[in-house]
């Protein structure tokens, strides 16, 4: 009786680690809106001038051409990458307090503020 008592408290006790464990590695989608420029480097993006949050987002990859927005208001949607990861995949990435990995784009403006 005290075996399968234990038995069941540790059982409890993986299936709730595992739990928490998947919940903390999955990034949390969510869209800023700014004005999409240049990087420093060809192929490279940013947003700036972000109506909210950081001043500036390295934008670390895109499953959406940006090259065509370039100068234009839009709302990125993505998943934040910390700079040590951004840096490793991407080595073109702008320098910013913030990086995304951008899955989908809505134009919002043609003029940037």
């Amino acid at each position: 009786m005290r075996l399968a008592l234990v038995a069941g408290f540790m059982l409890c006790s993986v299936v709730l680690f595992a739990q928490g464990v998947n919940a903390q590695e999955a990034p949390k989608v969510h869209s800023m809106i700014g004005c999409l420029e240049a990087g420093p480097t060809p192929g490279s993006y940013m947003l700036t001038d972000l109506a909210k949050g950081p001043k500036t987002v390295g934008i670390v990859s895109s499953e959406v051409n940006l090259a065509r927005h370039v100068g234009h208001k839009v709302e990125l949607t993505g998943t934040a990458v910390p700079e040590k990861e951004a840096m490793n995949e991407n080595k073109d990435v702008p320098k910013a307090p913030h990086y995304l990995k951008v899955t989908a784009m809505k134009h919002i403006s043609s003029t940037c503020p």
